[in-house]
């Protein structure tokens, strides 16, 4: 009697290190980098063996989430212009915006939500994360996969 799988998002960084080679791999497939198996695996340092084995056990985050609503969570400073930055941002990698929904700011900042459609992203999640929460005025923003 088989099991149906089991899924854990695990921090790339304690993956044992085939496993990131592989995805490595896979993305350059995908990407048009190569179109060939032994060529990609070549590139990252493993056996094509090693690719076979396990590229269908691993995928990134983002791959998990495609065309699916992801919510973010971020602190903002209560400040004119800040949201329309953080629009453009999710605007600029594709990311379709579904709600948003604030609330009053207190003590200078506000809790803003934002449910995004993630089909057409033209970044990872990871990136577009990075670039929320590196502009003036975002105090936190997380990811939280919905």
């Amino acid at each position: 009697m088989d099991q149906a799988p089991k899924y854990y998002i695990i921090e790339a960084s304690a993956l044992p290190e085939v496993y990131r080679k592989v995805a490595e791999a896979k993305r350059m497939l995908e990407t048009g980098e190569t179109d060939k198996v032994n060529v990609a695996a070549r590139a990252v340092g493993i056996s094509r063996s090693a690719f076979y084995k396990y590229r269908d056990s691993i995928m990134p985050f983002q791959n998990l989430l495609a065309g699916r609503i992801i919510t973010f969570q971020m602190m903002l400073k209560d400040k004119a212009g800040v949201l329309s930055e953080i629009l453009s941002i999710f605007a600029a990698c594709g990311a379709n915006i579904l709600t948003i929904n604030q609330s009053i700011p207190t003590g200078g900042r506000a809790m803003v939500t934002i449910s995004a459609e993630t089909g057409s992203l033209s970044c990872t999640i990871e990136e577009l994360t990075r670039r929320v929460s590196e502009r003036k005025g975002v105090v936190k923003a997380d990811c939280v996969a919905g």
